[in-house]
């Protein structure tokens, strides 16, 4: 991994990979000359599993109005999210707008030698995935927990609800490229510690309250008693 994209996973950008289908960018013909690719960067309310430790697991998803608020004003599309640019919004090669599915992406590749490569190697079947990075403003969080074969087993759902700012959109040679891993283990390390706390202070707030119920209960045999 690069410097440029380690500097980057340090100042809090998170990369995500996405699997819409069989294929979730492809090329169009909309001319002779013209070099569009289309796909999703994301789509949402499709829980994908995010982490798994043994015993512990989280999964993600993302809210359909998690990118209402989210400053898009100039994403670009790269590789593997480092390296050139081959589209951006501000001149106008490449367009970024969440819809029905998720994250719509849909960028003009004939501007550049690198670009058209890129063409060719999405058209042959090379690459065939996307990513994105972004940050994430707020979320939410449900855990549980139940064991199995002996084992406590914790699993976290994590909603995406608000991403800040959209950096760029990605066409990634494997889905879960080294920008995806190192995000998504730091995220994890940091949620599942919390996880385990929320779930020991509950069981300690359920023993406390079994062992006032016991207190109660003892209290009101010894009442009886003393009213014999």
């Amino acid at each position: 991994m690069s410097k440029s994209l380690e500097d980057k996973l340090e100042r809090g950008r998170q990369y995500r990979s996405f699997d819409v289908s069989e294929k979730n960018i492809a090329t169009r013909a909309e001319g002779d000359t013209d070099m569009i690719v289309e796909g999703y960067a994301s789509v949402f309310d499709s829980p994908y599993l995010l982490w798994d430790g043994g015993d512990y697991k989280v999964w993600e998803k993302v809210d359909p109005r998690a990118f209402d608020d989210c400053d898009m004003s100039d994403v670009i599309m790269q590789y593997n999210h480092e390296g050139r640019v081959f589209a951006r919004i501000s001149n106008k090669t490449l367009e970024v707008r969440p819809d029905e599915v998720g994250l719509f992406t849909r960028a003009f590749l004939g501007g550049t030698e690198l670009g058209r490569q890129l063409y060719e190697e999405i058209a042959g079947g090379y690459t065939t995935k996307m990513s994105f990075g972004f940050t994430i403003e707020e979320d939410e969080r449900t855990t549980e927990s139940h064991i199995e074969n002996g084992i406590e087993i914790i699993t976290v759902l994590r909603t995406i609800t608000k991403i800040g700012k959209l950096y760029d959109v990605s066409a990634v040679s494997i889905p879960a490229n080294d920008a995806t891993e190192i995000s998504a283990r730091a995220y994890c390390e940091g949620v599942i510690a919390e996880a385990k706390e929320e779930i020991r202070a509950a069981e300690e707030a359920e023993e406390a309250e079994r062992q006032r119920q016991d207190n109660i209960n003892r209290i009101k045999t010894l009442a009886e008693v003393f009213k014999k």
